[in-house]
């Protein structure tokens, strides 16, 4: 956490992002962004992995300087960044200290200041007003029971006397998280806020952001949160003139404005290849003419050959002229899932769970029968056993009691929650391996195959990239490559939304919705267990 200044500027506070550039090495990371906050701001920031957020976030609060464009802050910011100091050696106690520390030092002038004038001493009104506005700013009287209920509603570590360092990730983070939502800061700034929250800590989380008086910016792949707390979308996503987009009617109106603008994006890429490729049959066309088509015919004179070759000969830098200044001014547009067709006949038993359990990590028994068109999400707290259960379904792990039973024509497909991919290996390597595999073994006939390249998961100049190299979104949609490439009739998915850009899962989500394919989900997102409300669900 970090302050500019100890009092906030309450009405006056501000931050103003102006034409603001960053570049790290040659890569341009932020280009020309335009962004007010204020103290009634709920703004979000989204965009793919790289996209620049965190480093957004790092400009807003100062931590770094832009390369060009200019910003102004006024007022305090209070900051929490997704990595955790490992060797914070300070207790609770000392950090609800640091929290409240300005709230502490307003009560002390304030009782100075009314000892001042209850002495009559001179000019001890103004400094009395001047006190009582701080304090009142601060919310000063009850700073310190603001954090403990934060403490206590984000299910963190209330014993002051714990030190830091001795707690696991997920608890630091709460303890700094209630510390800011219990502070006084004129602007929160949080990245990735609902990591490592529960249920009621994320409804606690956004009431919060809701009600308090502060601007909010907020960077969340988290739809639910962006769905009920942002009143603008800031997205850093790909444009066609490289530029961010400011959406301010809330992340219902993001996604249609943004969908519309897409399509469009699409229409004028398409049209411009195609008036490009017409420009370029046109040249080839005259410069064939002028190979073996300037001669005219037999018995014509001199003058009549020579006219002719000038006149093709022009014709081909008329041409080339027209090429040239045809620029292919618009990038290509951002990939677009083509979920494949996975025929399934509807009501047909593909597996049969019957009184399953694993353990402690699946207590059970659990019964359940998939048929095609089926769908089902898997619902339970953290350890109740939802990915135990997928892993037992898909014949990866054998349970401790009671059977499954799978279709014969049963093709399941499993997306796992943690990635098992090859780090050294090519991406299209480990693709194409798979397929081939897959029709090796007769679960896939040669005709069904797809190319990577045909199901829009990824680009093909990743396909010579190491998968180690990518990202941890461009993994993981390689493994829904390798899911989608098995033509499954029964997809289990774990936590599928996991990585993947806001675009990416809402045309899963609409995927799941019409495939002929049976479907099992487990999901902790908030937003994707309401998309499917009208799912089948079991709760373990």
């Amino acid at each position: 956490m970090s302050s500019e200044t100890i009092y906030p500027a309450l009405s006056r506070a501000q931050i103003t992002l102006r034409g603001v550039d960053v570049t790290f090495g040659t890569t341009p990371v932020l280009q020309q962004v335009d962004l007010t906050v204020t103290p009634t701001s709920r703004i979000a920031v989204v965009g793919e992995n790289g996209r620049g957020k965190t480093t957004l976030l790092h400009v807003l609060t100062g931590q770094l300087t832009p390369d060009a464009g200019s910003v102004i802050r006024h007022g305090t910011i209070g900051v929490a960044e997704q990595d955790m100091a490992i060797d914070d050696n300070r207790t609770v106690g000392d950090a609800v200290a640091a929290t409240i520390a300005p709230a502490v030092t307003a009560l002390t002038e304030f009782e100075e200041a009314s000892l001042a004038l209850a002495d009559s001493r001179p000019g001890a009104d103004k400094r009395f007003t001047l006190a009582l506005e701080r304090a009142e700013a601060l919310g000063a009287w009850d700073a310190e029971r603001r954090v403990q209920l934060a403490l206590e509603a984000l299910d963190a570590e209330t014993d002051y006397a714990v030190v830091l360092s001795t707690l696991s990730v997920g608890q630091r983070y709460r303890v700094r998280l209630a510390c800011l939502l219990g502070g006084s800061y004129d602007f929160l700034l949080l990245d990735e806020p609902t990591n490592h929250l529960d249920r009621s800590g994320l409804e606690f989380l956004t009431q919060s952001l809701r009600e308090r008086n502060g601007g909010v910016v907020v960077v969340s792949h988290d739809r639910a949160l962006l769905s009920d707390v942002a009143e603008a979308i800031l997205s850093l996503d790909p444009t066609p003139d490289g530029r961010p987009r400011l959406y301010g009617d809330g992340y219902a109106g993001y996604r249609a404005r943004a969908e519309a603008e897409r399509i469009r994006w699409e229409q004028e890429y398409a049209q411009q290849q195609t008036q490009h490729a017409q420009l370029q049959q046109d040249l080839q066309a005259a410069q064939d003419r002028l190979v073996t088509g300037w001669r005219p015919p037999k018995g014509s004179g001199k003058h009549r050959r020579s006219t002719r070759a000038a006149s093709t000969v022009h014709n081909v830098q008329r041409r080339q002229a027209s090429l040239e200044a045809h620029a292919l001014s618009i990038p290509e547009p951002p990939l677009v899932l083509n979920f494949p067709q996975l025929p399934c006949e509807h009501g047909t038993t593909l597996l049969t769970a019957d009184d399953i359990s694993v353990g402690e990590r699946l207590r059970g028994p659990v019964s359940l029968e998939v048929s095609g068109g089926n769908r089902l999400v898997v619902t339970g707290p953290n350890g109740a056993g939802k990915s135990t259960l997928l892993q037992v379904l898909a014949g990866q792990l054998a349970p401790n009691t009671g059977v499954v039973t799978g279709h014969a024509d049963a093709r399941i497909g499993y997306l796992q929650q943690e990635s098992s991919l090859p780090a050294n290996q090519l991406v299209s390597e480990v693709y194409e391996t798979h397929v081939q595999r897959l029709i090796s073994r007769g679960i896939l006939a040669p005709d069904q195959s797809m190319a990577l390249s045909e199901l829009g998961l990824l680009r093909t100049e990743q396909f010579g990239l190491r998968v180690g190299e990518l990202s941890m979104g461009q993994q993981r949609r390689l493994e829904l490559a390798l899911v989608l490439a098995r033509r499954p009739n029964v997809l289990l998915l774990d936590e599928p939304t996991n990585h993947l850009s806001l675009q990416l899962v809402e045309e899963l989500t609409a995927a799941l919705e019409t495939t002929e394919a049976a479907v099992v989900l487990a999901t902790h997102d908030r937003q994707l267990l309401r998309d499917t409300q009208q799912w089948a669900a079991i709760n373990l």
